[in-house]
């Protein structure tokens, strides 16, 4: 496995590599970007994972700083899945002011980007730029973070880029809760309750596929019993899976995402349902 920390150097190792796959990160590995990475060695010869703490998707008050950088530690996970490691500088992936973004679709300005403004435009800037230095056939992306996949797939449509998006599902921990590199912050107290954020999105579903169709009150039902917890909740919503417009009573095809914060922690998760299936 090779690390690499240049664009050039990247690239000219990429050269005679014609099926490439690539699964971008911020590093501080868990087991659930190892399934992404597996899936990408399963489709492809040669697997890329990038590891870079993007600051265009960090707000002013938000974690860049503190983010956790585990390159060592990351690099020893990858042993064996990974062909590269591309690991570069903040000034090796900017070396001057990102002036020109991509403006995603209104969608980004809902859910996770209703609270994080800006989020999604810098998501989707980092990932066209390494788009654009591997050149992968396949870049692999996990649903817990089912905005950001969605709007990964509509950059990639969009722009008529030729790569596959391959969704790989969200790993949990035995108890339910979304394996994320922010649970590292939770104190032993907040580990033992962040599970039931996916507990109150299993009950929306189990009441929409028992019939309930009176989706504002589910939702209101469930925020409530969530802040009644410590939580403060940013939002639950219940969507149409594929376009991630508000969910209307002849939707086949849903999901149910949530964001709240655990006292300083803020954590995501999405349960997705079939109806008529």
């Amino acid at each position: 496995m090779q690390i690499i920390h240049t664009v050039i150097e990247l690239r000219n190792t990429l050269k005679t590599s014609a099926n490439i796959g690539f699964v971008p990160t911020m590093g501080n590995l868990h087991t659930g970007h190892i399934k992404l990475v597996e899936i990408a060695k399963q489709h492809t010869a040669c697997v890329v994972v990038s590891i870079f703490v993007n600051p265009l998707q960090f707000g002013p008050n938000e974690d860049f700083a503190s983010y956790p950088r585990t390159l060592d530690a990351d690099c020893e996970k990858l042993q064996g899945l990974a062909d590269i490691v591309f690991a570069p500088s903040v000034a090796e992936m900017y070396p001057e002011a990102q002036t020109m973004t991509i403006t995603p679709p209104p969608i980004a300005d809902t859910l996770c980007g209703a609270s994080r403004p800006g989020h999604f435009a810098g998501v989707a800037t980092v990932v066209l730029k390494l788009f654009n230095i591997v050149q992968p056939q396949i870049a692999v992306f996990g649903k817990k973070d089912f905005q950001q996949l969605f709007i990964i797939k509509q950059l990639v449509k969009q722009f008529n880029l030729p790569i596959e998006i391959v969704a790989g599902e969200t790993v949990r921990e035995a108890d339910g809760l979304a394996l994320s590199s922010r649970n590292g912050y939770l104190s032993k107290k907040e580990r033992a309750a962040a599970s039931q954020l996916n507990q109150a999105l299993q009950r929306v579903a189990l009441e929409i596929k028992g019939g309930k169709c009176a989706f504002d009150a589910i939702i209101n039902t469930a925020t409530n019993a969530l802040n009644a917890e410590g939580w403060a909740v940013d939002y639950i919503a219940i969507c149409d899976a594929n376009t991630l417009h508000p969910a209307q009573e002849n939707d086949a095809n849903l999901v149910i995402l949530g964001a709240a914060k655990l006292s300083k922690t803020r954590l995501i998760d999405n349960v997705e349902i079939a109806l008529n299936a």
